[in-house]
């Protein structure tokens, strides 16, 4: 039997509670922006280098839940160890060494027609995910923490509802170990899994679950190097749908959201406004998939 949230609203009621929903995002970030959390946030996420696609991809080949990453001293700079046994990931870097006149190579390029040559390297490097790593003071707080973890039940079982509906479009979903900060993930792989961490509470599992669902929708057929190159844009749209849908069924999941959406939009709001139209789409879908009328549960009866 597919297990379905049993509602009392309307379709036009949840329409219309989904675009409030939508529009207080904005307000929300907003709201965030203005505080010395976000300033600090800010400070934070400035320090990271900006890595190319093709180490992008390397990354997340080798940890496909990475978010940010950084070199053992870098970390260290930034208050932060790297956790003893783990396993670095692989990068190229990039060097670059004057070419004098009694060297020979070959393989030396002209700088912009300056006549000055140099020879250019791929080392390769060793970063860390910031999963990987511990606060060297953990009394001074972490900057990085913008969305609070919930906490509490799933009284009307949303979890259970979304797990359904996924599996019914051929997903499966699980709850396994994930190590690090990541809730849950959706393969690109062609394996059409979803997983969530077996560790978080039921409310925050629940949430989760619809952040992989609206994934599912939005972007499971785009090409996986589209979701790298827009990965802000796209963790957007999968948070706010979760949002939303959660808040019609009566999850209130603001003080995780808002930051997540913050942090991954960079607190922009033409990202928020540029998305409104495709996440409301998706928010009606999924709400209308999971969610049964209480009246119609009557006349069937």
């Amino acid at each position: 039997m597919v297990r379905k949230v049993a509602t009392q609203k309307s379709i036009e009621e949840r329409r219309e509670q989904a675009e409030a929903l939508q529009a207080s995002i904005g307000v929300q970030v907003e709201q965030l922006r203005q505080s010395e959390q976000w300033t600090r946030f800010l400070q934070f996420a400035q320090a990271f280098h900006a890595y190319s696609l093709n180490n992008v991809l390397l990354i997340l080949s080798q940890n496909p839940t990475a978010t940010r990453v950084a070199g053992f001293r870098k970390w260290l700079e930034l208050g932060r160890a790297v956790r003893k046994g783990e396993k670095s990931i692989k990068i190229f870097g990039y060097r670059e060494r004057k070419v004098t006149d009694g060297d020979d190579h070959n393989d030396a390029v002209d700088v912009l027609g300056t006549g000055e040559r140099v020879v250019r390297y791929f080392p390769i490097l060793s970063v860390f995910d910031q999963s990987q790593t511990d606060p060297t003071d953990p009394e001074a707080g972490d900057p990085t923490q913008l969305a609070q973890q919930l906490h509490g039940e799933d009284p009307t079982g949303i979890l259970q509802a979304v797990t359904d509906y996924l599996t019914g479009q051929g997903w499966t979903v699980t709850r396994e170990p994930i190590a690090g900060s990541v809730n849950g993930y959706t393969t690109t792989d062609g394996t059409r899994r979803v997983v969530i961490d077996a560790s978080l509470s039921p409310a925050q599992a629940a949430k989760t679950g619809l952040h992989e669902a609206a994934h599912v929708l939005l972007h499971a057929e785009e090409d996986h190097t589209e979701y790298i190159e827009h990965r802000g844009v796209k963790e957007t749209e999968a948070e706010s749908v979760a949002y939303i849908v959660a808040g019609i069924l009566g999850l209130d999941t603001s003080s995780y959201s808002i930051g997540y959406v913050a942090g991954w939009s960079h607190c922009d709001p033409e990202t928020i406004r540029n998305t409104a139209a495709r996440v409301l789409r998706t928010a009606h879908t999924l709400a209308d998939a999971i969610t049964t009328t209480e009246e119609h549960d009557a006349d069937t009866a």
